[in-house]
């Protein structure tokens, strides 16, 4: 017992000084040390923490006080490469696996892994099946494993990816290794259904609460959005996200805010990455005031300024807008989530069910035209890859898009095909001419000449046939933009000196079986029928947040989440819309709570501030002079703070 005090507190101080060492931060928050101290002992364990907790410290310190390497699985690769990135800057040895990646990188990243070169390795959960990242896992020593996201695993959880399956697989190859199971969105039927997908030996949950008390969630009625969102914009000065649902409505609304004067870009998946990243990082760095996104913003962000996240279309679930909406105010300062709603909203929530869950025999059809557009016969097929243009195939068979892409969905799930939503091939590049033909070329432009002489040193085999190259590299190589890289390689094949296929994001089909006739297709429950109820049971919940105007938005959402025992948070529309009805002695009461809640973050604020409660200046008054009286709080040179 001795030696085991001594081991647990030997780990205890490990860990506290790894995270000042790397970190900065005196302390751990919240559930931090319980989690660590847990998967440091061998535990399989769950965390529940809200977006902002501080999830990456829970795996990334233990990662390091523990032997071996810790195997990281996110389904978000541009969280993943930004997570490598600044842990490397620490000199802390990360690694990642995704998909675009060599064949040769990915070998040479698995053996310094094998060998104890790398600490964390972040994998994309395709990844998880291949054979060679089995084989290499069998060779590694493991130390846990961390899965991000963990609600995809469920099937009753929002966002489920059937790649998350495998996870229970790899276990099996690495008997004894714990697992860390992360996620800041699940209700209390997905944290059962977690634990027992990950196969947890015992069920042990670490939970945040939920509430932010920084955040006002507001849902306002709105008959002209624009204008309405314009007017909030006006009014909360700041950093904000704008999040509507398709990439058209991006640019529409981003030139709508600029026409009005508000700074504003937008991003949705159909950028490229070079495009991509340079408004992301143009907003992230208040160049760029509001971001106009699709829901395919805001994964890993970690900008804590965010002083309004506003909802021009109404999410699918509780779980999407509480994840998306909590991305404001992480520095703790007041912030804003408003969600925009009138009488259309419901009608297209409504909608949605039945364009992610079209009818079977729908969905029957779009199998046949599918066989029919690659000329497929019955009986063949199997494992043939095509790429897919869903625009072409909805044209030439009379079909709409969103139903195409619920329908190739399920026929995914069922098992028939592997839909690969846009899937990113690299850029290809061949030579045209000879190695001799190009040493004679004398009117090449500067930097032309340093990409070439930089794919030459780095890549083999460009006389031959095209060959795979990474545009972010030769960039990095040649100390030039990615964009100036594009376009000079597109230049160089104008003028026929290479031909040059540029990264594009190409969705895929797969099929995984032979050829069905359609009568013979079977959609079991746990495909269709199951979370067909499920997603029309998130739908009614989300309609049932925004049109129950008598309850307390934060109690709400916290109630989804398993949280019964809360309080009302004075600063929601409806906590608002209450206040003003109240006289009296209750009237009192609720200034005398918003002006502590004001002021419970244990900093000064200067007495103006109180100027920015939604109460009348009398109330206010006689609150502070009644909290002064009972010594709950004292002024100082104008400056109001809590006594402890």
């Amino acid at each position: 017992m001795e030696n085991e005090q001594s081991g647990i507190s030997h780990f205890s101080f490990l860990i506290s000084h790894l995270l000042k060492k790397y970190w900065g931060y005196d302390d751990f928050r919240g559930v931090q040390h319980d989690i660590i101290e847990s998967i440091g002992a061998g535990h399989d364990t769950l965390g529940l923490m809200p977006t902002g907790g501080g999830k990456s410290i829970t795996f990334q310190v233990p990662a390091l006080a523990m032997e071996g390497v810790c195997i990281v699985i996110t389904p978000l690769i541009a969280l993943m490469k930004d997570q490598v990135h600044n842990l490397r800057r620490h000199g802390i040895r990360a690694a990642a696996i995704y998909s675009g990646m060599e064949h040769n990188q990915i070998l040479t990243t698995l053996d310094n892994a094998v060998f104890g070169a790398v600490k964390l390795l972040y994998v994309s959960p395709e990844r998880l099946s291949s054979d060679i990242f089995r084989t290499k896992l069998r060779h590694m020593n493991v130390s846990f494993i961390t899965v991000d996201e963990a609600h995809c695993i469920s099937q009753w959880g929002y966002d489920f990816r059937p790649s998350y399956l495998h996870i229970a697989d790899i276990r099996h190859d690495l008997p004894g290794v714990p697992v860390l199971a992360l996620t800041a969105t699940a209700t209390p039927a997905v944290v059962d259904d977690i634990q027992q997908r990950l196969e947890f030996s015992e069920k042990r949950v670490f939970r945040m609460s939920f509430e932010r008390s920084n955040l006002a969630y507001v849902v306002r009625q709105a008959a002209d959005k624009c204008d309405e969102l314009i007017h909030i914009l006006n009014n909360i000065k700041g950093s904000a996200i704008v999040y509507v649902r398709s990439r058209r409505r991006t640019k529409e609304i981003a030139d709508l805010l600029t026409q009005s004067d508000i700074s504003a870009t937008y991003y949705h998946a159909g950028l490229d990455s070079a495009e991509k990243d340079s408004r992301q990082q143009a907003w992230q760095h208040a160049k760029t005031r509001v971001i106009v996104a699709t829901n395919a913003f805001g994964m890993g962000i970690d900008k804590p300024d965010v002083r309004s996240v506003i909802h021009i279309d109404c999410p699918d679930s509780i779980e999407a807008y509480f994840q998306e909406a909590g991305r404001a105010g992480r520095d703790g300062q007041k912030a804003y989530a408003v969600l925009l709603y009138n009488d259309n909203d419901k009608r297209k929530l409504l909608k949605r069910i039945a364009d992610t869950f079209p009818e079977k025999d729908y969905i029957r059809s779009v199998y046949d035209h599918l066989s029919y557009y690659y000329q497929v016969a019955t009986g063949d097929g199997y494992n043939v890859t095509f790429e897919f243009s869903i625009d072409d195939f909805c044209h030439k068979f009379h079909h709409f898009p969103v139903q195409v892409h619920s329908a190739l969905k399920i026929l995914s799930r069922a098992g028939y095909i592997d839909y690969i939503e846009e899937q990113e091939a690299q850029a290809r590049v061949h030579f045209m001419l000879s190695r001799d033909q190009l040493y004679r070329l004398d009117h090449l432009e500067p930097d032309e000449e340093l990409i070439i002489t930089t794919l030459l040193r780095n890549y083999g085999g460009l006389f031959t046939d095209y060959c795979y190259i990474d545009e972010a590299f030769v960039a990095k190589e040649c100390a030039l933009t990615k964009q100036q890289v594009y376009q000079t390689l597109k230049h160089l094949a104008a003028i026929r000196i290479i031909q040059f296929i540029p990264q594009k994001q190409i969705p895929h089909v797969r099929y995984m079986q032979r050829r069905e006739d359609s009568e013979h297709l079977m959609f079991p429950a746990a495909v269709y029928d199951d979370l067909r109820y499920r997603y029309s049971e998130r739908i009614h919940a989300i309609i049932s947040y925004v049109e129950t105007a008598d309850q307390c938005r934060s109690r709400q959402l916290l109630r989804y989440f398993g949280e019964t025992d809360s309080h009302d948070c004075g600063q929601c529309d409806v906590c608002l819309s209450d206040s003003k009805t109240l006289t009296g002695d209750d009237a009192r009461k609720e200034a005398c709570r918003q002006i502590l809640a004001l002021l419970n973050d244990a900093k000064p604020h200067h007495i103006t501030q109180l100027r920015t409660l939604p109460l009348p200046y009398e109330q206010i008054d006689a609150a502070l002079e009644d909290l002064m009286l009972e010594e709950q709080l004292y002024l100082d040179d104008g400056f109001l703070t809590l006594r402890q």
